[in-house]
């Protein structure tokens, strides 16, 4: 247990701007506390993102190799530098990352406090005291080589990289979740809608096939514009001239970098433009949210077929997942696909917000990379947790009114349409219309009229020629609309 009286004891660190006592329990140090009194905007720390924290270790941690390397930082402090940033990889001490989200200065703060807690976890390392920044600054040695202005966008880059394979993981889950419904509901005949106005019959299966094909095209879009992220600044430093580093510098951190994140990163080909352009945040920003309306519009076909259960269509069932009134006893609510759709607003929001802020970059830097990793990776970790509700507590569960289904098929005239290429359209649409009036069966119609057997439109009117599982072709023959006998 931590004594009040020690919990207050303080460390005096300095700056250009002068002295602030900083907690002695704290890894992070002045440039930190001032952040934290500039910037109480978020009450969201960055630690709220794991793999962003992750991101700016493995940038200091494959720095200080290429440092080393390159002989422009000793050995020691090299590799005190390496563990130190491996033991917040693994883990450890992101609560030490406390800058809010939202901040001024283009992410300086941000730099400043991976460089802090890095150089104290070192310094510990070491046998020294927190602040001992004579032996190992934070500046001059954790920064060795490095601007926020290439430090910052490759970590949220490596992080966004490590966020997406969870996202892609879940997409995925859903995705066969989706296939898995398809495959149970193969054979279940329903009818189709456009504009929702009765067309023609399909079966369930199609219409749960079709989402997971969108779905698997989205995973795809995302893996594409995911790859705009592996083109990296490192060695830019402050506008991407490269000032204050070795020549060999750039070269040497990439190849250690992609050794310690496993992706296949590559420097940019004009550092200057690289240190400057956000554009690849953006792209990949507007594939997340083509995923959200995608499937935001699927939760809503969900609800929408879910709807009643008596007065409306009430063509499948959702789990029952809470009480859905205070007021109307039995009533159960369409909660989870409802909470899919609020999150692919947000998205769609933060997708805005990415844009605005990729466009108000000025000259040779971007001052508002801090919201637009806020947003990206707010967006990223609401669409994984919304991808696995929806599957588990929802998609997994979901059944068939089969007899209910079955009816409607079978009262639709719009299966009039299997029967055009033997009758003709014009006979087709006439029959409909005394289909409509009279509430009589269109197959009875159309045996009624001559036009054909029994048993030849019982055959063309099977669930299988009806979904279109069965093609059918054949020469339309010429048939007016007055010679198809009507019924007042």
């Amino acid at each position: 247990m931590v004594h009040a009286e020690a919990a207050t004891q303080t460390r005096t660190e300095t700056d250009s701007l002068g002295a602030m006592e900083i907690p002695c329990d704290a890894l992070w140090g002045i440039h930190t506390a001032r952040a934290l009194e500039n910037f109480e905007i978020s009450k969201r720390p960055i630690s709220v993102y794991p793999e962003l924290v992750v991101g700016l270790a493995m940038v200091k941690q494959a720095a200080a190799r290429a440092n080393a390397e390159i002989g422009v930082l000793d050995e020691h402090r090299a590799d005190l530098i390496d563990r130190a940033a491996q033991l917040v990889i693994d883990g450890q001490f992101h609560e030490q990352f406390v800058v809010g989200v939202i901040q001024g200065g283009a992410g300086t703060s941000t730099n400043m406090n991976a460089n802090e807690v890095i150089t104290n976890i070192a310094l510990e390392l070491a046998g020294r005291e927190r602040g001992d920044y004579a032996y190992l600054s934070p500046i001059d040695h954790t920064n060795r080589s490095q601007s926020t202005n290439d430090v910052y966008p490759t970590s949220i880059k490596i992080g966004l990289s490590l966020s997406l394979g969870s996202l892609l993981t879940e997409l995925d889950l859903l995705r066969k979740s989706f296939l898995a419904k398809a495959t149970e509901f193969h054979d279940v005949l329903k009818v189709g809608r456009t504009q929702l106005q009765d067309a023609v019959p399909m079966t369930l299966g199609q219409e749960f096939h079709g989402f997971a094909t969108t779905l698997a095209a989205d995973y795809e879009r995302l893996r594409e514009n995911a790859v705009l992220l592996h083109e990296i600044n490192m060695g830019a430093t402050a506008i991407g001239t490269g000032i204050t580093t070795h020549p060999d510098y750039a070269g040497a951190v990439e190849r250690h970098l992609r050794d310690i994140t496993g992706l296949d990163l590559e420097t940019a080909s004009d550092l200057v433009e690289s240190t400057s352009d956000t554009g690849s945040f953006m792209s990949f920003s507007s594939s997340l949210k083509r995923n959200a309306i995608k499937l935001s519009k699927i939760c809503n076909d969900l609800r929408l077929l879910s709807s009643g259960p008596q007065a409306g269509l009430g063509e499948i069932n959702l789990p029952a997942r809470q009480a859905g009134s205070s007021i109307m006893p039995g009533k159960v609510n369409p909660v989870i696909p409802e909470v899919v759709n609020q999150v692919a607003f947000a998205v769609a929001g933060s997708d805005v917000t990415v844009t605005m802020a990729v466009e108000a970059g000025q000259l040779q830097l971007n001052a508002f990379e801090p919201v637009i990793a806020h947003s990206i990776f707010q967006s990223i970790i609401w669409m994984r947790q919304a991808m696995r509700t929806l599957r588990v507590n929802c998609v997994d569960g979901i059944t068939a009114n089969r007899a209910r289904l079955g009816a409607m098929v079978g009262s639709s005239v719009g299966v009039i349409t299997a029967l055009t290429p033997f009758i003709g359209y014009s006979a087709a649409a006439a029959l409909a219309k005394t289909a409509l009036l009279t509430n009589r069966s269109v197959a009875d119609l159309v045996v009624e009229a001559g036009l054909m057997e029994p048993a030849e439109v019982e055959k063309q009117l099977s669930p299988s020629r009806l979904s279109g599982l069965e093609p059918v072709t054949s020469v339309i023959p010429i048939i007016a609309p007055e010679d198809v006998p009507t019924q007042g």
